[in-house]
C-alpha cells in the first residue's frame, strides 16, 4: 500500500498554495508581469473568501460572467450528488443518451425563440462556437452549396479561445503568434455608438450596413456560410447596439441566404433580463451558442441551439454529423443545468437582473461627470464603465491604468471587478441585493474620484 506524501488541501497554507500555483499551474490569459496569486476557496451568494480568509463581494460572477444563481447553492450541489450516485457518465455518442441530457434539450427548446428546437450539447462556449461554425458550413454543403464556407465576425467581438472560435474573436492578441489561423474568416466593424469616429460622421447603423453589404459583394454571397455576433459586445466592454442594427443585419443576411449565429454565451439565461437576449434585439438567429449561465458555473456545460431545418439537414436522414466531445451531454452537468434553470425560474432572477440594472444606473450616476469616465453602459445585471484619458477626444486610458482601478477595488474595498481594456465591467450573480449593489457602486465612485489620469495613478485615500 502506497501512502501519499501530499498534504490534504485543507492543511495547505495560503502561501504554500500560491507557491504551488506558480510552480505547476498555467492560467488562462496568464499575465507574466503579475506573479502574485488570488486563491479563492469558498463562496456563498455574492460573497467569496480567499485562502487567507479575506472576504470579497463578487461583482463579476465568478470572475467571468458565469455565476447567475450565486455561490454555494445547495440545490445544485445536491442535484450533482444525486446524479453522480445514479450515473456519473456514459457517452452521448452515436445512438446513446442519458435522461438528463434529453430533458435539458427539451427545456432549452421550450425556452428558445421561434422554431429553434434542436440542441447539441458541449462543455463550454469555445466548443460551442466551433460547433456552430461547422454546422453552418455543413448546412450549406448538404444543400448543394459547398463553397459557402466563409464566416463573417466582428472586431471587438469575443467568441472563445480554441482554433476556430479564437480566429472568430475580434481581439488581435488571440491570434498572435499561433497562426496560420482558421481560413475564410472576415471581420467587420461593430456597432459602438460611443466611438463615433469609427463611422466618419455617418449614422452607425447606416455605415455598418453599407460596410457589410460591400463585404458580402467582395467575398461573394454564394461563398458565405454565416455571420456570428454577440447581441451586445461583452468582452468588448458591454457595448449595446442601436435598436435598428440587428434587424437590418438580419434582413441583409436573409436576402443573401447567409445564416446568423448569435453568441449568447454571456447574455443568455437572465443576464440581461431575458432567457435569450438575441430575440429582443431582433436578431431572429438561426443558431444560438450558450454556456456560462446554463449551469451558473457549477459544472462545465454549453449548448448550441438551432432551427429545426438546420438540425434536420445536418443530422437527420442520410446526413452524418461526425462531430462530438467526450463529455458532450455529461449527465452530472445536465442534472446541474436542470436544477439551475429551476432556480432562475422559481426565484424570478430574470426580473432581478432588471432591478440590478436600475440599482447600477442610480449608484453609478455620480461617476458620470468624473474626468476619467467616458461612458457608463448598463444592460440588465451587466455594466461597463469606459475610462478615458480625455473626455473631449475620448482617448481611452491605458489598459494598465484600468487594471489598477480593478486592483484598487479588490484591495481597498473588497469588491471583485474586471477590466476589458479601458472598460471596467460588472456582471454579478443575479442574487445581488440592493445593499450589495450600493456597496459595489459606491466603491467604484470612490476609486474613480481618486483616479488621476494625467499622473497615471490612483491617489491615496
Amino acid at each position: 500500500m502506497t501512502i501519499s506524501t501530499i498534504k490534504p488541501a485543507l492543511s495547505v497554507s495560503a502561501a504554500e498554495l500560491e507557491d504551488l500555483d506558480r510552480r505547476h499551474l498555467i492560467h488562462p490569459h496568464q499575465r507574466s508581469q503579475r506573479t502574485f496569486r488570488r486563491v479563492i476557496v469558498r463562496g456563498e451568494g455574492c460573497t467569496v473568501w480567499d485562502a487567507q480568509g479575506r472576504e470579497f463581494l463578487d461583482a463579476i460572477g465568478g470572475g467571468i460572467w458565469v455565476t447567475q444563481v450565486g455561490h454555494g447553492r445547495r440545490e445544485l450541489a445536491e442535484a450533482a450528488a444525486r446524479q453522480t450516485a445514479e450515473l456519473a457518465h456514459f457517452t452521448g455518442f452515436f445512438e446513446y443518451a442519458n435522461d438528463k441530457s434529453i430533458l435539458v434539450a427539451q427545456r432549452l427548446a421550450a425556452l428558445a425563440p421561434g422554431d429553434i428546437n434542436r440542441v447539441f450539447l458541449t462543455c463550454g462556449g469555445s466548443e460551442g462556437v466551433d460547433t456552430a461554425i461547422k454546422i453552418a458550413r455543413l448546412f450549406h454543403h448538404h444543400r448543394g452549396e459547398p463553397d459557402r464556407n466563409w464566416i463573417i465576425a466582428r472586431h471587438y467581438g469575443y467568441h472563445g479561445a480554441t482554433y476556430g472560435s479564437g480566429t472568430a474573436t475580434g481581439i488581435p492578441d488571440m491570434q498572435h503568434a499561433v497562426g496560420p489561423n482558421l481560413p475564410h474568416v472576415e471581420k467587420v466593424m461593430p456597432p459602438y455608438p460611443y466611438r463615433a469616429e469609427f463611422y466618419g460622421g455617418q449614422d452607425p447603423t447606416d455605415f455598418l450596413i453599407d460596410e457589410l453589404t460591400r463585404t458580402i459583394e467582395r467575398i461573394g454571397a454564394g461563398n458565405i456560410a454565416a455571420m456570428i455576433g454577440e447581441p451586445i459586445l461583452g468582452g468588448g466592454g458591454v457595448v449595446v447596439p442601436p435598436e435598428d442594427y440587428w434587424p437590418r443585419v438580419r434582413e441583409l443576411l436573409s436576402a443573401h441566404g447567409i445564416l446568423l449565429i448569435a453568441d449568447e454565451v454571456i447574455t443568455a439565461f437572465g443576464r440581461t433580463g431575458a432567457w435569450f437576449d438575441s430575440d429582443k434585439r431582433g436578431m431572429a438567429a438561426d443558431i444560438i451558442v450558450t454556456a456560462k449561465g446554463l449551469t451558473s458555473g457549477y459544472a462545465p456545460l454549453g449548448a448550441v441551439l438551432m432551427r429545426d431545418e438546420i438540425g434536420a439537414i445536418v443530422a437527420d436522414g442520410e446526413a452524418s454529423f461526425f462531430h462530438g466531445h467526450t463529455y458532450s451531454g455529461h449527465p452530472v452537468a445536465c442534472a446541474v443545468a436542470l436544477a439551475n434553470l429551476d432556480v432562475l425560474d422559481n426565484e424570478g432572477l430574470l426580473n432581478r437582473a432588471l432591478a440590478i440594472g436600475d440599482w447600477f444606473r442610480a449608484g453609478l450616476a455620480p461617476a458620470a461627470d468624473l474626468p476619467a469616465v467616458g461612458e457608463i453602459r448598463v444592460e440588465g445585471a451587466t455594466a461597463g464603465i469606459e475610462l478615458v484619458a480625455n473626455r473631449q477626444t475620448r482617448e481611452p486610458i491605458a489598459p494598465d491604468l484600468a487594471l489598477a482601478v480593478a486592483d484598487e477595488l479588490y484591495e481597498t474595498h473588497g469588491v471583485i471587478t474586471r477590466n476589458y481594456g479601458p472598460t471596467l465591467v460588472l456582471s454579478p450573480p443575479l442574487v445581488l441585493d440592493d445593499r450589495q449593489a450600493r456597496q459595489t457602486t459606491s466603491a467604484i465612485v470612490e476609486v474613480l474620484t481618486r483616479l488621476d489620469v494625467e499622473a497615471g495613478r490612483i491617489a491615496p485615500r
